[in-house]
């Protein structure tokens, strides 16, 4: 069994126990091991495999700027599938070698990354570059899509908003600096530094890019999401799943007013 954890971890070093088990139990049911997550969460505290959550932040948004904004349009919706909603972010990632600046688009159902860009500099081109990226994996005649971000000058940059009109993106923006207007793509960011990035050494940026196209990769194709039932993003954005997909998508907009009410 702790072979078994640590051929897993060599690809997803900093996986969570209830995806570890998720991907384990086929393996135990192959191998009749009868072991219930709490079992198995026992398991990995008695072998120190654990795995402590790593909360650093840093500011790439910057909203103080002339260029127009757009409402947020997507407080009333729910994804029906995919390509109906991206949710794109920039992310800070500091390395030895120095630091860089993701830009990330993800769809909001499947939870894939369907497009993304490294580089050193926050450029609103960097950014276009993550979009245009997106918008080739679109099949022809593609339309209905809404494209939500932050009020970042990337996103309201003429470059970027003529490239989403270009393909007849529909845009959406938060409305202020509540991160839970821009969770899922927040939660993204999250994970990707948190789970794959910080193993790295990067020196240099062309060893950035090619880290993060064998990280996304693997976020792709093979880490299971518990949002969209244990499936790896991928498969439910190919509809290539035997999986019945409960739907855990939050209004998290909504829910944070409804908190703000309560209290």
């Amino acid at each position: 069994m702790l072979g078994k954890i640590g051929d897993i971890r060599k690809n997803h070093n900093r996986l969570g126990g209830r995806k570890l088990f998720f991907k384990l139990e086929d393996f135990m049911d192959e191998h009749h091991i009868k072991m219930g997550r709490d079992a198995f969460f026992d398991l990995l505290r008695d072998h120190n495999l654990l795995i402590k959550q790593r909360k650093r932040y840093h500011v790439t948004t910057n909203s103080n700027h002339w260029m127009k904004k757009y409402p947020n349009l997507i407080r009333e919706i729910e994804p029906l599938g995919p390509n109906h909603v991206w949710v794109s972010d920039i992310t800070y990632w500091k390395t030895k070698g120095g630091h860089y600046y993701i830009s990330f688009i993800t769809d909001a159902y499947s939870r894939k990354i369907v497009g993304y860009q490294v580089a050193d500099t926050m450029e609103a081109v960097e950014s276009v570059a993550a979009l245009k990226m997106a918008i080739k994996t679109l099949k022809p005649g593609a339309d209905g899509l809404l494209h939500h971000s932050d009020r970042g000058s990337q996103y309201c940059s003429s470059v970027y908003v003529k490239t989403l009109k270009k393909s007849n993106i529909a845009i959406s923006m938060t409305q202020n600096g509540d991160p839970l207007e821009n969770a899922i793509a927040e939660r993204i960011n999250g994970i990707i530094k948190g789970e794959y990035l910080f193993d790295y050494e990067i020196t240099s940026l062309s060893k950035a890019k090619e880290v993060l196209k064998s990280v996304v990769k693997l976020y792709n194709e093979d880490r299971p999401h518990s949002s969209i039932g244990y499936a790896a993003p991928s498969q439910v954005h190919n509809n290539n799943t035997d999986l019945e997909i409960k739907r855990l998508w939050k209004n998290y907009y909504q829910t944070h007013q409804a908190c703000e009410i309560i209290r």
